[in-house]
């Protein structure tokens, strides 16, 4: 089960998701966000062999691939509802596409957009709430399960060491997006939270396949 810490603004947390084996390290470029860190912060946080991934929420295709070459990104999180063309400007192969299931009153509806979005994305994550993210809310996972999408997606939203195993159990998902549920502030990453919600989705019986 691929995982990935989202919010990292310091060097001891990113130590920490290198050292449990994340596949990726999220850093949030919204100047809103409480976890919100500069490109050139974001640049001298060493992150080892895991994939450096940028969430974008108002920026534009130049100013996403501005902070990408500064930040030493690997992929871009979008969002915020950029557009396809936007997504194609920063190359599909680089892009996280963020869907809302609860936008969606029925799973045609997600799976139409799904498909739109197939062509200029390699991954998408499905968040709680109605848009943003790093709330703590959750999705109903049970809903999701069965999901068909084109390109592997990762779960997020409220996710811990306490829920991973049976969230996954429900709908299976590709990878978890982990970041308030293992927060002792916006930001600033409880290493002991964080072990256990890695090790609790690595755990086979966690899958659900």
């Amino acid at each position: 089960m691929l995982s990935k810490i989202c919010g990292l603004t310091r060097q001891e947390d990113v130590d920490e998701a290198a050292r449990l084996g994340a596949r990726f390290c999220g850093f949030i470029f919204h100047p809103k966000s409480p976890r919100s860190i500069a490109p050139e912060q974001a640049a001298r946080l060493q992150s080892g062999s895991m994939q450096r991934v940028g969430v974008f929420v108002e920026q534009n295709a130049g100013e996403i691939a501005r902070i990408m070459r500064e930040a030493r990104l690997d992929l871009a999180q979008l969002h915020g509802g950029q557009s396809v063309a936007c997504a194609r400007d920063v190359g599909a192969e680089r892009v996280i596409r963020v869907l809302w299931p609860d936008r969606y009153m029925h799973r045609a509806l997600l799976h139409n957009e799904l498909q739109k979005y197939a062509e200029t994305c390699a991954w998408y994550l499905l968040d709680a709430g109605l848009a943003g993210g790093g709330s703590g809310r959750r999705l109903e996972w049970q809903d999701l399960y069965g999901l068909r999408a084109p390109h592997p997606w990762l779960l997020a939203g409220g996710l811990n060491a306490d829920n991973v195993e049976r969230a996954l159990k429900q709908c299976a998902p590709d990878g978890v997006d982990f970041n308030s549920g293992i927060e002792d502030a916006p930001g600033r990453k409880n290493l002991r939270k964080m072990a256990a919600a890695v090790r609790a989705a690595a755990q086979p019986k966690a899958t659900g396949k």
